[in-house]
């Protein structure tokens, strides 16, 4: 049992800010981004049933369960700040673990800030024009990156990074009550739209049966169904990307062994309902060859606005605008506030930047940590390259929550007398289908995208160097990991 004094709070140190709900708060706002209001479409284009699409994710959400059953064992076994960077270390030692919390601050986490920043600027140009530079200024190139093309809309992606890395740094509890506030906002306007749409006499379950002309007059193979149910998948798993998030705070939350696999278990089911339920509000207001007409006629198109267009008129545009502002401000704050955790953690350790180890002395944040995150994550921004630093950050998750949960396996051979406050549910069953299919996911990485798939490993491995500079200091002055 954990005595009061862990809940204690220290000056300059991290304080336990977090009960369950607040932390089922923070798994939603973590994932709750865009991908639910634009991956619809690529879906349909694959599995032509609008049956199929809804049956995608959710098949996508209980492989994303499947995940938390079982990382959820490790974080109760070491609930420490950094969650899965903490957890490798057990597991494997230092390099790996260093090498996850590397790519997580090269590509994984600020990539993910990055971009969903940038999701919100394009939201918000819906409603306010965003400035521009001149055409000749916006054309230079650097190293093949246009960091001036679209300054407006990188702009404002960078101000709202700068704004929520300094709310987080003022404390985490305003970062948290941000992400209250936001996810509320953001669960409402879903059922809203689901209500309007289930409610309205514009839709039909009929419209919910319709198959896409564009499914082939002899239907599917058992071969060529599973090849694309499972690229659906891959699209769906865009829109839960975050799910291990809550890992990162686990030195912060009431009562880490009970709460953590609660808040992750009960958080990603509500997920799993809200998605299932919004996609089929989509799909039974729309036949699905009209939703894709529409949405193909601009590659801007988002899937939700042409289902709310259509329920409300033009007015559509404006109603989904604010609701990608309201889920993308959320996201970009639960993944800034969570991520800083790990570099913090990596700090402590000796294997980063010395001064992120440092907390703020008064507001017991991990102030440092939360800079340079912000300061990489502006830099991604004006790096231009979003489209290909979402790709490569998929590939480099994939290999290390395998990873991870391979770890599950490993210690119950290696270590079985260690106290497992969480057991697995479905051992050893559920870690290995969710191993298979983070082995299938990079191997059609691979070969599909064998330069993305490339880059990712090399920005992966990239850390060593930093490895070895850093594990060399912390030798040669006696330095050792803390206890």
């Amino acid at each position: 049992m954990e005595n009061n004094q862990q809940d204690a709070p220290r000056q300059g140190a991290l304080v336990r800010s977090f009960g369950l709900k607040m932390a089922i708060i923070i798994v939603m706002s973590a994932i709750i981004g865009s991908g639910v209001f634009k991956k619809v479409a690529p879906m349909s284009q694959v599995l032509y049933e609008p049956w199929l699409v809804v049956l995608a994710w959710v098949l996508s959400g209980i492989i994303i369960l499947f995940g938390v059953f079982s990382i959820a064992e490790l974080g109760t076994m070491f609930p420490r700040s950094g969650g899965p960077f903490a957890w490798l270390e057990e597991v494997y030692g230092k390099l790996i673990s260093f090498l996850y919390g590397w790519s997580c601050f090269t590509v994984i986490q600020t990539a993910a800030i990055s971009s969903v920043a940038f999701v919100f600027a394009g939201a918000l140009a819906s409603f306010v024009p965003l400035p521009h530079l001149p055409h000749a200024v916006e054309q230079i190139s650097i190293a093949g990156l246009t960091p001036f093309s679209n300054f407006g809309g990188k702009l404002v992606a960078s101000l709202l990074i700068i704004l929520l890395t300094l709310v987080n740094i003022r404390g985490t509890k305003k970062g948290g009550h941000v992400s209250l506030v936001f996810t509320f906002l953001i669960t409402l306007a879903i059922l809203i739209i689901v209500c309007l749409a289930f409610g309205s006499s514009v839709g039909n379950v009929e419209t919910l049966k319709s198959v896409s002309q564009l499914m082939p007059t002899e239907g599917f193979t058992f071969l060529t169904f599973i090849t694309a149910m499972f690229i659906a998948m891959r699209h769906a798993f865009w829109g839960y990307e975050g799910w291990v998030a809550l890992g990162f705070i686990s030195e912060e939350l009431h009562q880490p062994k009970k709460n953590l696999p609660r808040a992750m278990i009960i958080g990603i089911v509500l997920i799993i309902i809200l998605y299932a339920l919004l996609n089929a509000a989509y799909l039974y207001v729309l036949p699905i060859d009209e939703l894709l007409a529409a949405v193909n006629l601009n590659e801007n198109s988002i899937a939700a606005v042409v289902v709310v267009d259509k329920l409300v008129g033009s007015t559509g545009v404006y109603v989904v605008s604010g609701m990608i502002l309201i889920s993308t401000f959320g996201c970009t704050n639960a993944t800034i506030l969570l991520s800083s955790r790990i570099y913090y953690a990596m700090a402590g350790n000796g294997l980063f930047f010395k001064s992120a180890a440092k907390c703020h002395p008064k507001r017991n944040t991990p102030a440092n940590a939360l800079l340079y995150q912000g300061i990489w994550g502006v830099i991604l921004v004006f790096s231009g390259s979003f489209d290909l630093l979402t790709d490569l950050l998929i590939i480099a998750a994939f290999v290390f929550y395998g990873l991870i949960v391979l770890g599950v396996i490993v210690l119950r051979i290696r270590k079985p007398a260690l106290p497992r406050p969480y057991r697995t549910w479905g051992y050893p069953l559920v870690p290995w289908i969710f191993l298979l299919f983070c082995c299938t996911l990079l191997v059609v990485s691979v070969v599909e995208s064998p330069v993305k798939s490339m880059i990712g490993f090399c920005l992966i491995f990239s850390g060593l160097p930093f490895y070895y500079y850093w594990n060399n200091k912390m030798e040669k002055g006696g330095l050792h990991k803390p206890s």
